[in-house]
């Protein structure tokens, strides 16, 4: 039995094939070990390795507090929120959050001429 699982690929076929797709899960039994921390800085390292520009996690329950701390922790950030995309079985309908992490430095152009 697996307590902890990470799958990382490219997140879209063709065009957005340099862009990560990732996934983790914690069981209940070893949250707040350290495992999905290691999980997560795992995929950061692999993904990097493999050459991708980001890490995209297209699916985070926004009502999961402790995933969310931890993704941005390591440098995601919340692209946006799609309301009501998840059926929690305790909550009801709630929001699934779009996470991203860059892993190469995005070109904003040249730097400005220092002022004399």
């Amino acid at each position: 039995m697996s307590c902890a699982r990470s799958d990382s690929a490219p997140n879209r076929p063709g065009p957005g094939s340099h862009i990560a797709s990732g996934s983790i899960m914690v069981d209940h039994a070893v949250r707040g070990t350290g495992a999905g921390r290691a999980l997560v800085e795992d995929m950061i390292d692999w993904a990097g390795r493999q050459g991708y520009a980001a890490i995209q996690f297209n699916a985070v329950v926004d009502t999961n507090a402790g995933a969310v701390h931890l993704y941005e922790s390591l440098g995601f950030v919340t692209l946006g929120v799609a309301p009501g995309a998840f059926r929690h079985p305790q909550l009801g309908d709630v929001g699934l959050r779009i996470m991203w992490r860059e892993l190469r430095r995005v070109e904003t152009g040249p730097d400005p001429e220092p002022r004399a």
